[in-house]
């Protein structure tokens, strides 16, 4: 839901001071990743091929605090030329007046193919019908699983419970479980850390909860549904041991944990060797409201009064045309219909088969939601991961945890 109400600390600068050089680009993104950057500077290359005087940095922040250092550049007058946004902000940023509109220079950009971009993945990011981000990865939570643990711990794997009609919430803890018996553990939700609440999204959804009403005025988190699915997931910590407890730092991809609740831009994080193991990539599993998928989603928009952001804008339609889009879907799902069937998207990500593609990446585009998205999230996000807190401990009153929440974000709301 976006609201067209101004974001305090963004709109607080009316004007961004022009601190970087003419023709020196920055972006602001909160990948590190080495495979990732080798691609972002493979784009880069081809755009200043022909230019010269122009050079292009990518700015690694923290994704932990991503928001808020971008935010406190954007108000020390020291902003990027362009940044990733995370689709939980698209509200705040969309809003506030200061990311460049983008319609009329990317359907006048040769190539650009602006038709091409599926319309519903850039709901997010329009007002009024004016695009001012572009989705560069649309991409569906699924389930990286360590079947060399599973098999060994005498448990059942996705494949063996999605060949037998059998592939849900109950039995993927169950196998976790089983696997969290020894001295490994079971099913990781990557970067929750018992902080970034709204990733349990990739199991509440499974019973249609949802943190607040469709048109975001009413918390909801106190409702039946919701109850349900946290009573489910504590349990899962505090009773089967099948995820990890608070405190404990867990690394599926080092081989410690049975399953992982991931992307599919982690595959590149997979061990090779003599430390890799057998793997595989299967869909969230169906929940008491049966299937459903959940999608995170990233954009990159232009800072409108950035010193650059005519120059910006070109990079942007330069690293998000046709060709540059299938470089990036192996790491980020594009929005681009031509770019989105099984047989594409293999030749860039050739470490996923054609089954694994279309099950999770085309099929979970298809049916999938967005991860919670609200105007003001951020400090909803503070006041919800605070009164969570008391969550998180064996003896914990799922209904009365979840009721205090609602008294908290409902004026905010």
């Amino acid at each position: 839901m976006i609201r067209r109400t101004p974001l305090a600390i963004l709109a607080a600068t009316t004007a961004l001071a022009g601190a970087a050089q003419a023709q020196d680009l920055r972006m602001t993104i909160w990948s590190a990743n080495e495979a990732h950057l080798a691609v972002f500077n493979e784009i880069a290359d081809s755009f200043t091929a022909d230019r010269p005087d122009v050079s292009v940095t990518f700015e690694s922040l923290p994704f932990a605090s991503y928001t808020t250092t971008l935010t406190t550049q954007i108000a020390g007058g020291n902003p990027p030329d362009l940044a990733w946004i995370l689709e939980r902000t698209a509200a705040d940023f969309v809003n506030s007046g200061i990311l460049a509109p983008l319609n009329e220079a990317f359907t006048n950009t040769e190539g650009f193919d602006y038709g091409d971009m599926i319309e519903k993945p850039t709901e997010l990011w329009r007002v009024d019908g004016e695009l001012y981000a572009v989705p560069f990865s649309t991409s569906p939570l699924a389930i990286f699983a360590n079947t060399d643990l599973i098999e060994a711990a005498g448990a059942r794997t996705p494949a063996e419970l999605i060949e037998a009609g059998e592939w849900t919430w109950e039995n993927a803890m169950a196998t976790a479980a089983k696997v969290a018996e020894g001295e490994k553990d079971g099913i990781i939700v990557r970067d929750f850390n018992y902080q970034t609440w709204q990733n349990l999204a990739a199991i509440w959804r499974g019973w249609d909860a949802a943190p607040w009403s469709a048109d975001g005025d009413t918390c909801s988190f106190a409702d039946a549904e919701m109850v349900e699915a946290m009573s489910f997931i504590h349990g899962a910590i505090f009773e089967q041991g099948a995820i990890p407890g608070p405190g404990e730092s867990v690394d599926f991809f080092a081989g410690d944990a049975a399953m992982s609740i991931t992307q599919i831009s982690r595959a590149s994080l997979l061990p090779k060797g003599d430390e890799a193991f057998a793997w595989d990539l299967v869909p969230l599993p169906a929940g008491p409201a049966g299937d459903y998928s959940v999608i995170g989603q990233a954009a990159i928009g232009v800072f409108e009064d950035s010193a650059n952001s005519d120059l910006a804008v070109e990079f942007l339609a330069h690293m998000t045309n046709p060709d540059n889009s299938a470089k990036l879907a192996q790491f980020f799902p594009p929005i681009r219909q031509s770019l989105l069937n099984a047989e594409t998207l293999g030749n860039t990500n050739p470490l996923l088969t054609p089954e694994m593609i279309e099950s999770v990446v085309v099929q979970g585009i298809a049916k999938g939601g967005v991860l919670p998205v609200h105007e003001g999230y951020s400090e909803i996000q503070q006041l919800v991961r605070a009164e969570l807190d008391a969550l998180w401990q064996p003896d914990a009153d799922v209904e009365e945890v979840l009721g205090a929440v609602c008294r908290s974000i409902q004026p905010l709301l």
